[in-house]
């Protein structure tokens, strides 16, 4: 006979679960109290955000379900952020949320809330358990749909009284996935519909990848001469240095790359859904008049036919996939095409100056020369993550944790979870003065767990992506975009950890070794230019575009 709580984390530990992220509620005691002497790590954290953006990192890192607990009402819609990255970036999660009592259901009680309506449009499955002895058989199915066809957040209610109740009720075999074998024919037909093209592009997206695969990415875009682009803040999933590799469709892509999508006849998806951000608004290529052949390779059948028409479609895992398109012969070559997408990329990586003493692009160009290529690059929304995605050069798949959902505060609970799942690899959070203080709360359980983050502060004083629309669409007219900051040096300081503030671009370099030799948690907040808006333009540029565009309205 076993409480409920100690059933959940038997069950849990046979999964393979050995670290989850929370924040203590009452409403599932019986919970911690199974963690005790179970072997699996609670990372306590401070806010439920913080906690469900942890949980979803680690799953991007691991490419198994991370795991939060939260308490009910408050503690769950703080946490519905992390549900909404989990579910936009298709990234297996389970989010556990202790409930009220099942006597008391319906009553309005203390905190009640119906998860099965709240979370409905952010989970692929939101239950609640009402009998003890079928926890294994309810956590099983978590797995099982978190990590099936598409991956994405499941959601499961614990009653107080159900975790607390006894029972004697068998332990499930754990989760195992099923076959992901990909016929021979199946191959053969994406390759002879590719053949037909005459400018290719191949999209490598979603979050079913691994190092393997970004190497036979590589060896088949050499083998074929193929030029490969990938989605919004997928850039690890192929080698940036690869000669194949021309660039990343998303927000402030290279404009060049999004010519050459629009001048591409074919386009082969391998687990990308070819949304919004990727089409800039569906304004590059329309699902309702496509301009090229879409051969799309996706997990779930779902998606195909959702907003491209296929030719061909296969439901399958993008891995095997490119594996097997990997070890066929090139009936053909475009060389000639892919050098010249490749030239175009390595043109939009030569900095553009930005005004100030310090200058973001020589900051990340500084990282991008210095780290590991196994070093992992954390961050959140903002106008600052456009420098990454310009400048950075990823070599390795795991290397970029980042949400496509364009979530603000994801950068340090990224980093976090992903310097506990990797405390060997150097992890660096970069964030905006505005989108760091979302969770800069979560300082606090860095320190606490010993994850020896480098958090690099972009401070500028300003909320400046909401700034840069504010001054295109009402030029001059500010309001409600400006910052009064901390000392973000001083807060890590006071946390127990290092903290830097750099005020010139040849401080940067040493103040980010000594962060470094510290081996703790470390801040390094650099005090940027106001005038320094975006990779391309400055706030004066971007009034004045402003004022021009009004002007001729």
């Amino acid at each position: 006979m076993r409480h409920g709580g100690q059933i959940l984390a038997d069950t849990l530990a046979r999964n393979g679960v050995d670290r989850v992220f929370s924040v203590p509620g009452e409403s599932f005691l019986a919970a911690l109290d199974g963690f005790y002497a179970s072997g699996i790590q609670n990372v306590v954290c401070r806010h439920e955000g913080g906690a469900a953006m942890m949980a979803e990192a680690h799953g991007k890192v691991t490419g198994r379900p991370g795991i939060a607990f939260v308490t009910r009402g408050p503690g769950a819609t703080n946490a519905s952020s992390g549900v909404h990255v989990a579910r936009q970036d298709s990234t297996p999660m389970i989010l556990f949320v202790g409930q009220i009592s099942s006597s008391d259901r319906d009553r309005e009680a203390f905190q009640e809330v119906d998860y099965r309506a709240m979370f409905a449009p952010l989970a692929k499955w939101v239950a609640e358990i009402d009998q003890t002895e079928r926890i294994p058989e309810y956590v099983a199915r978590a797995f099982h749909l978190a990590m099936s066809g598409r991956p994405g957040p499941v959601v499961l209610a614990l009653p107080e009284d159900v975790l607390s109740a006894r029972a004697e009720t068998p332990d499930l075999a754990p989760y195992d996935p099923p076959l992901s074998a990909v016929a021979g024919e199946s191959v053969a037909a994406l390759a002879e519909a590719l053949a037909g093209a005459e400018r290719p592009l191949v999209v490598a997206g979603g979050t079913l990848w691994s190092q393997r695969a970004a190497e036979d990415l590589a060896r088949f875009a050499g083998n074929w001469g193929l030029p490969v682009a990938v989605p919004f803040r997928r850039q690890g999933h192929m080698d940036n240095a690869d000669p194949h590799y021309v660039g990343d469709l998303g927000v402030g892509m290279n404009p060049a790359l999004g010519n050459a999508l629009q001048q591409a006849d074919c386009i082969l998806s391998l687990g990308s859904r070819l949304g919004d951000t990727l089409t800039r608004g569906y304004e590059l290529m329309s699902p309702a008049n496509p301009h090229a052949r879409v051969i799309h390779v996706h997990p779930s059948p779902d998606e195909l036919g959702h907003l491209w028409r296929p030719a061909p479609g296969l439901v399958a895992d993008p891995r095997e996939v490119v594996a097997a398109l990997a070890s066929l012969p090139a009936p053909r070559r475009w060389d000639e095409w892919t050098a010249d997408l490749r030239g175009r990329y390595l043109a939009w990586q030569k900095p553009k100056a930005t005004p100030g003493a310090v200058r973001m692009e020589d900051v990340i160009l500084w990282l991008s020369a210095n780290l590991p290529p196994d070093a992992v690059i954390t961050n959140g929304a903002g106008n600052y993550a456009a420098f990454i995605h310009r400048y950075y050069s990823f070599r390795r798949w795991g290397s970029q944790v980042a949400p496509t959902s364009g979530s603000m505060g994801y950068g340090l609970p990224a980093a976090i979870a992903s310097k506990l799942a990797h405390p060997e690899r150097t992890v660096v959070c970069v964030a905006g003065d505005g989108c760091i203080q979302m969770t800069l709360n979560e300082l606090s359980t860095a320190a606490q767990h010993g994850a020896a983050v480098i958090v690099i502060v972009a401070n500028n004083g300003r909320y400046g992506t909401i700034r840069m629309h504010q001054e295109r669409t009402y030029p001059g007219r500010v309001s409600g975009t400006d910052l009064s900051n901390p000392d973000f040096a001083a807060l890590a300081r006071a946390y127990g950890g290092h903290g830097e503030i750099v005020a010139t671009q040849d401080d940067f370099g040493p103040a980010f070794q000594r962060a470094v030799q510290a081996g703790t948690l470390a801040v390094i907040e650099l005090r940027l230019d106001p005038e320094a808006l975006t990779t391309g333009a400055t706030l004066a540029e971007t009034r004045a575009a402003g004022e021009a565009l009004q002007r001729r309205a």
